[in-house]
C-alpha cells in the first residue's frame, strides 16, 4: 500500500531520494454470498444520484501527490488506477465505467480533510479510496462519519479503531505486529529496543508491543522517537548500543527519511543484522530500493504481501503492474491492499445492485477474492482476513519469505493485549454491537 510508510515508511514510486522521500484482474469477480443485514432504504442521505449518473460512476482517490508522502502514495494511486482500468476494460460496474476524481492530500492532514469534503459535497463521488498515514485517516474520519460516506483505507495501521464508514484493507495489529513479535521471540531474542516516528501509529503500535512483551515474559530495554522526517538518529543508535551491548532485537516503526539515516548509521556503527536484527513494519520493496540494499540486507519486515508471494494471482498482478508502469517498478503491500480494495468495492456494488452507501456497506460483508496475497474475505468489522508473512531482505532488494501463517488470520481491531480494549470487538452487521462491544 510502497515506500517509506502508514503509518509507516511510506514511499511507493519510482522517484529518486530527496528531501521529500519517504515520510503502507487478479480478483475472482463472483461476489460471495454472505449473511448480511437487509439493506437500508435507498433514500439514505448519503446515496448520491450524481455519483452514478449517465454511463459513469464517479469515485474519489485521495492520496498525497506532493510533499513528503508523495513517493509512497503515488504508487498506491498507480495501483488503484490499474484496478480501475482493468474493471473498465471488463465492462465496468453495473454496466457503467468508473470515473476517478483524483485529489492531492499534499502530505498535509488538514488538506486531506478539505479534499475529502470536496469529493463528497461537490463531486458527489460514490466512494473514496485514500490516505496513508494514520494522521491523515484520523483527520478525514470525522468527515466520512458526519456525512455517512465511505472510505477504503489500504495501509496497515495501529488498530484501536473500527469505523462504520471506513473499510480497512491493510493489516490490523494482530495481522502484522503481534505475529512478528511472536516470531522474533521464538527466533531472535527476548530483549527489544523500540524506535519509531513520533505520531499516532508508532506510539500506539509500541504500546501494544510493550504489553505483548510483558505478557510473554520478554523485556523492552528502551524506547525512543523522532519527529516525522527527522534524520538525527545518532542519539538513538547510541542508546541501542548502550541498552543492548551484546545484541538484541530492534523493532522499527520509523517512517520517511528517518529510515534512510537510521539504517545507514546502524551499519556504520557495526549493528549488523546477525546480532541486531531489525523488524520493520513500514519498509517494503520500494523503501529497500530507495535506501540501498547494502544497508538493509539481512533485516526483516512484516507484511501480508510481498512481491515474491508465489500465487497465480500475484504473478498476474505483478506482470500487469510492470506492463502498465515499467519493468523497473516494484509492487508492495499497501499497493496490493489498495488494488484489491477497488475490486472488493466493485463486488459489493454489484451485489447491492446500487451505489447506495448503506446497501454497499451491507453487501461488502463476506465478499471474497483470490487476491495477490491469497484469499481475503471482508469481515463485518470492516477489516479483511489476511495471511501474515515475514520477509528477509535479500541481495536483489526483494524479500525471501521466511514465515507465513498456514491460513488467513481473522482481523481483531481492538487489541487484546492492551488492558483498556481487552475483550472488546466490532460488528457492524449487528446494530446492537456496532463499532465496540464487550464480548460475552
Amino acid at each position: 500500500m510502497s515506500r517509506l510508510n502508514r503509518r509507516r515508511f511510506l514511499i511507493y514510486g519510482s522517484a529518486t531520494i530527496g528531501t521529500s522521500i519517504f515520510l503502507k484482474a487478479c480478483a475472482n469477480e463472483s461476489p460471495s454470498s454472505t449473511n448480511s443485514p437487509s439493506p437500508t432504504s435507498a433514500n439514505s442521505p448519503s446515496a448520491s444520484p450524481v455519483a452514478a449518473s449517465g454511463d459513469k460512476i464517479k469515485i474519489g482517490i485521495l492520496h498525497s501527490l506532493s510533499g513528503t508522502m508523495a513517493i509512497s502514495e503515488k504508487s498506491v494511486v498507480d495501483a488503484e488506477k490499474l484496478a480501475i482500468k482493468e474493471i473498465n476494460a471488463n465492462g465496468g460496474v453495473l454496466g457503467k465505467q468508473i470515473e476517478a476524481i483524483v485529489e492531492d492530500g499534499a502530505s498535509n492532514w488538514d488538506t486531506f480533510r478539505e479534499k475529502a469534503t470536496k469529493l463528497i459535497d461537490q463531486d458527489k463521488v460514490a466512494v473514496v479510496f485514500g490516505c496513508w498515514t494514520s494522521a491523515s485517516r484520523k483527520n478525514v474520519k470525522p468527515v466520512f462519519e458526519s456525512k455517512d460516506h465511505m472510505l477504503w483505507y489500504p495501509v496497515q495501521y495501529e488498530g484501536q479503531e473500527c469505523s462504520k464508514n471506513i473499510f480497512y484493507t491493510g493489516a490490523a495489529p494482530n495481522q502484522q505486529i503481534e505475529p512478528s513479535v511472536d516470531w522474533l521471540l521464538k527466533n531472535k531474542g527476548k530483549e527489544f529496543f523500540l524506535v519509531g516516528s513520533d505520531y499516532v501509529f508508532p506510539r500506539t503500535a509500541n504500546t501494544i508491543i510493550k504489553a505483548q512483551l510483558e505478557a510473554l515474559g520478554a523485556k523492552t530495554v528502551g524506547e525512543d522517537y523522532l519527529p516525522l522526517g527527522n534524520t538525527e538518529v545518532t542519539p538513538i543508535v547510541t542508546k541501542i548500543k548502550q541498552q543492548l551491548p551484546n545484541g538484541g532485537v530492534i523493532y522499527n516503526t520509523l517512517n520517511g527519511d528517518s529510515n534512510v539515516a537510521f539504517f545507514k548509521q546502524l551499519k556504520g556503527a557495526g549493528l549488523t543484522p546477525d546480532k541486531y536484527p531489525s523488524m520493520s513494519v513500514s519498509i517494503a520493496e520500494e523503501e529497500v530500493k530507495a535506501i540501498g540494499v547494502e544497508y538493509l540486507k539481512g533485516h526483516y519486515a512484516a507484511w501480508n504481501y510481498f512481491q515474491t508471494v508465489d500465487t497465480p494471482a500475484n504473478k498476474k498482478f505483478v506482470e500487469a503492474f510492470k506492463k502498465e508502469y515499467g519493468a523497473e517498478r516494484v509492487t508492495n503491500d499497501p499497493m496490493e491492499a489498495a488494488y484489491i480494495a477497488v475490486y472488493l468495492w466493485k463486488q459489493a456494488v454489484e451485489k447491492a445492485g446500487s451505489v447506495d452507501l448503506a446497501k454497499v456497506r451491507a453487501a461488502a460483508y463476506g465478499q471474497t477474492i483470490d487476491a495477490p496475497e491469497g484469499k481475503v474475505t471482508v469481515s463485518p468489522n470492516h477489516h479483511i482476513s489476511k495471511v501474515v508473512r515475514i520477509g528477509q531482505v535479500r541481495d536483489d532488494g526483494l524479500f525471501d519469505i521466511v514465515y507465513a501463517t498456514p491460513a488467513p488470520v481473522e482481523p481483531v481491531p481492538w487489541n487484546q493485549f492492551v488492558k483498556e480494549t481487552k475483550g472488546y470487538a466490532c460488528d457492524w452487521s449487528d446494530p446492537a454491537k456496532g463499532g465496540k462491544y464487550k464480548k460475552a
